[in-house]
């Protein structure tokens, strides 16, 4: 497996842009075809952890289980392309959170 850096999401201060602000992908809006103009493929991310931040803006980092990844959407429009991270519901340890999480899978070969 390799690795490919590209830009995550689109970000508020992008004045026009070929893909949605933000950098997140609700798992059910994607369900729905809601991404389908961009052309969403599944990608993981390959992480230790990931931060969240509570209503307050406290950050907490969350460990993952060897062997999990944050799944993500690869994005392509016009010959360019970004990541969003696909989110669902939070795990009920963790609503004090966030009101959603990023979908973890397992790695392949795990």
């Amino acid at each position: 497996m390799g690795v490919t850096w590209i830009i995550w999401g689109r970000r508020k201060e992008e004045a026009t842009g070929k893909f949605p602000n933000g950098g997140w992908a609700r798992l059910d809006s994607i369900k729905a075809g809601k991404w389908k103009p961009w052309h969403p493929r599944p990608v993981l991310i390959p992480a230790e952890s990931f931060m969240e931040k509570d209503h307050d803006k406290q950050s907490h980092w969350i460990s993952l289980t060897p062997g999990l990844a944050i799944q993500a959407l690869l994005a392509e429009r016009d010959g360019e392309q970004r990541i969003d991270v696909v989110t669902e519901e939070t795990p009920s340890e963790y609503h004090w959170i966030h009101d959603r999480w990023p979908r973890l899978r397992r790695l392949p070969d795990h």
